[in-house]
């Protein structure tokens, strides 16, 4: 029995990507269809145990040796944009095989990439002047200045990653019809992105589990906090909510940029006592806030190009969910998400849904039950792998697509979401940005163009090797 063996290149936790959990609940589903070996960025000791119990784990240098020893049927990297993925990038290079682009614009990790791995800032520049003209050469300026703008995002920079791909992987449309333009003989396939379809967890369990106020209207949102997550605009409906009576709270889950002032912000529209900024959760806790939440609220504009499992394990839950109507997000589903304007009509659509689904639970309720079914039918973890294995099949002309195993290497999916725990430490609830004088000068200047396209305030390390660079 020859089952097909496929090289599988991605971060993993405790690696700081989305990407990490993408891959640890595909894998088990995966390993039904072929023999994977993970390679990992080296040096990098996986913290889920599954991994090294079911799957070969080597160091991503052995790539290219192991592949020469007995070669295998398939070859496939993950790229996102930010550093996690700086090894993999540089084996696709090398040894080409399918690239799985989870973000179109890799603005961020290029720029990183030049200063951090090729240690030459200029190679960025270059770059963006070689694929944009004078425009680029321009936004690559304004860039390493830390004058940033939304015009970076019309940058994708992904272009060098597309030339080295045998095959690309989109998770959207929208990724799809940008790869087409940019390489048009490439083949594109679009296969699902797969989430664990989680057991619901009851609001009142979960509130009492965190502290929060049983009977209190609760908006979230997830993941990390900048300024195009539309902090400023939920925070002002927010705020006139409020004064209508209304005891509304908002929850801000996940870390916050350093380079966005979400204290001024809060303290400026007096809403300190409604606003709990919790930082970085663990998974239980994160699913916890979820079912804790009346409406969560997942907008983003600009848009990189992504498309946001975060956003898919909101509508698993069956959470009412208000979207940016872009990218990948404008392809969601009538009647699974409740899609708003970026632009003049932002806030009173914000405004409007909020009162429509916070003022009728039954229709919160329903909008949030189509949610979890859609995520249910079409976002499943077997779709997803048997849309690779089928892809991978055709583009590498493997004879036949057998299931060799009957269920999954691990199960990824809990009977019940474990509340027994204890909480993490909570963050400030709107934390103050570092002290003036407490940042490198060249940092800050780094920073305020980075930050926003995916570091993190725990990120100094990686902000410090990119000003030595450009030093």
């Amino acid at each position: 029995m020859n089952i097909p063996r496929i090289a599988y290149c991605s971060p993993v936790n405790p690696a700081p990507s989305g990407i990490s959990d993408y891959s640890e609940e595909l894998l088990p589903y995966l390993g039904q269809y072929a023999d994977v070996t993970l390679f990992v960025e080296d040096g990098l000791k996986p913290t889920n145990p599954a991994l090294n119990s079911h799957l070969e784990v080597l160091p991503i240098r052995r790539l290219e040796r192991e592949a020469r020893r007995r070669p295998f049927d398939a070859l496939v990297y993950h790229m996102g944009n930010s550093p996690a993925h700086a090894a993999i990038w540089r084996q696709a290079r090398r040894l080409p095989g399918v690239i799985v682009l989870h973000d179109l614009v890799l603005h961020h990790f290029m720029l990183w990439y030049a200063a951090n791995v090729g240690r030459d800032i200029q190679q960025y520049v270059r770059a963006m002047e070689a694929r944009y003209g004078d425009a680029g050469a321009h936004m690559a300026q304004l860039m390493i200045r830390s004058r940033f703008t939304d015009a970076a995002f019309d940058f994708p920079l992904c272009e060098s990653v597309l030339a080295a791909a045998r095959g690309l992987l989109a998770h959207s449309r929208y990724v799809q019809e940008h790869v087409a333009a940019l390489r048009p003989n490439l083949p594109v396939a679009i296969v699902p992105m797969g989430v664990p379809l989680l057991p619901p967890v009851e609001r009142a369990a979960a509130r009492a589990f965190l502290g929060l106020p049983p009977d209190a209207l609760l908006l979230a949102s997830f993941g990390h906090i900048n300024a195009w997550k539309r902090v400023e605009p939920t925070l002002r409906v927010l705020g006139d909510l409020r004064a209508q009576g209304l005891d509304v709270r908002y929850l801000l889950v996940g870390s916050v940029s350093p380079n966005y002032d979400l204290m001024s912000l809060i303290d400026r529209l007096r809403l300190g006592d409604a606003v709990i900024v919790t930082g970085h959760v663990p998974r239980e806790q994160f699913e916890a806030y979820v079912a804790a939440a009346d409406l969560c609220v997942n907008l983003r504009y600009p848009t990189g190009g992504e498309t946001s499992a975060s956003l898919l394990r909101l509508l698993g839950a069956g959470r009412p969910t208000l979207v940016s109507a872009v990218g990948s997000f404008a392809e969601l589903p009538a009647g699974v998400v409740a899609q708003v304007d970026p632009g003049p009509a932002e806030y009173a659509q914000i405004f409007a849904y909020c009162q429509l689904l916070l003022g009728q639970p039954d229709l919160a309720q329903a909008l949030g039950a189509q949610a979890r079914a859609y995520v249910a039918t079409d976002h499943t973890l077997e779709a997803a792998a048997l849309g690779y294995i089928r892809t991978l099949a055709r583009w590498y002309r493997w004879p036949v697509i057998q299931r060799y195993r009957p269920t999954p290497l691990w199960d990824v999916i809990p009977e019940s979401v474990d509340l027994s725990g204890d909480l993490a430490p909570a963050a400030p609830r709107h934390p103050h940005p570092p002290a003036e004088d407490d940042v490198n000068p060249l940092i800050k200047r780094v920073a305020t163009a980075m930050a926003e396209l995916g570091l993190t305030e725990d990120d100094q390390v990686v902000l410090a090797s990119i000003a030595q660079r450009i030093g």
